[in-house]
């Protein structure tokens, strides 16, 4: 389970009387899940999260996941979030930290590949470690990733790609084809109207 202060720099950077961000009290289910939430923030990007050890350790995605082998997309670190963050979709207000409309762009449960000499290895030392191998069994991507730290410190970075495996589909672009919330079926468009209503 996630250690007393897994969360302390999430919560330090929101004001949770303001933001209708979850705070963090969901436990983990049987299954690790991740969720793929698209941001409308300064920059549009997809912010992709896998649940380890109680937490989403999270990764900003500017292009969003490929569906192409070839095609390596930058995954830049971000604070751990807590589990229920997984359902949240709604509005960040202005002055916020992270200001701008979330939407759960595909969410599901993932099984941990990562392997070295034959001996699996748990994802939070494959972390440490700067390569994870996972299978995503989602709404709108499924199959084998990796992400893969290049450069670490102040800078850290890491590159999500697509396996070559049956799933992959160069001519697929989900991203692009498939805007809309698994959740609510809605656009960020309509998610950020709503804030009036």
């Amino acid at each position: 389970m996630a250690g007393p202060d897994a969360l302390d720099e999430y919560r330090e950077k929101r004001d949770f009387s303001r933001t209708p961000e979850p705070p963090g009290e969901r436990q983990a289910a049987s299954r690790p899940i991740f969720v793929i939430q698209k941001h409308a923030a300064t920059a549009l990007h997809y912010d992709f999260r896998l649940e380890v050890d109680g937490v989403l350790k999270s990764w900003a995605v500017p292009k969003g996941p490929s569906m192409s082998p070839k095609e390596k997309r930058l995954a830049v670190p971000t604070e751990d979030h807590p589990l229920d963050y997984a359902d949240f979709e709604g509005v960040i207000p202005e002055g916020s930290y992270g200001a701008g409309t979330v939407l759960v762009w595909d969410r599901g449960t993932y099984q941990n590949l990562t392997e070295r000499e034959g001996e699996r290895i748990g994802v939070a030392e494959a972390l440490r470690r700067g390569h994870v191998s996972f299978r995503l069994e989602g709404e709108k991507i499924r199959g084998g990733y990796a992400l893969t730290r290049f450069r670490t410190g102040k800078g850290e970075a890491w590159l999500l790609v697509k396996m070559d495996d049956a799933e992959a589909d160069p001519g697929r672009n989900p991203v692009a084809t498939e805007p809309r919330s698994v959740v609510s079926g809605r656009t960020l468009e309509e998610i950020g109207a709503g804030r009036d209503e």
